[in-house]
């Protein structure tokens, strides 16, 4: 009897320690939210002229991918990276469409980008930035 509760009981303490590495190694790269405040603001400047803003799109698909990547998202591809970190985004549709967003404009460079596709994409961007610490 007591050989099954010492089994069981490392068994439990391999599946907890599994399950706090895994946690862990997604939470214990903190971000550097300077950084990153840096890098947002510079990139809402050039909001103002319409190239400024197709810009801006592609850059805080950037960021935000620079932010995945210290967070230790894996993927080859940010799409791979959105992927795992899906269940860390609280508003995983609005990342998506600012990704696909930014896919449209640099692979069909005829694409003409709407203010408002533009403001929704960085405020998904931003949601995503804020949700991994970013912001």
């Amino acid at each position: 009897m007591s050989t099954i509760f010492l089994i069981l009981a490392i068994v439990f303490g391999v599946v907890m320690l599994m399950s706090v590495g895994i946690l862990s190694r997604r939470m214990t790269h903190k971000l550097n939210q300077d950084y990153f405040q840096k890098k947002w603001l510079e990139l809402l400047a050039r909001v103002k002229t319409s190239d400024g803003i197709v810009l801006a799109v592609i850059d805080a698909d950037k960021l935000l991918d620079e932010a995945l990547k210290r967070r230790n998202f894996n993927g080859k591809t940010m799409g791979e990276r959105l992927v795992a970190a899906q269940r860390s985004l609280t508003d995983n549709d609005s990342v998506w469409y600012a990704h696909k967003l930014r896919n449209r404009l640099v692979h069909e460079p005829d694409t003409k980008l709407k203010k408002r596709e533009a403001q929704n994409a960085l405020a998904g961007f931003r949601r995503g930035l804020k949700d991994l610490g970013a912001l």
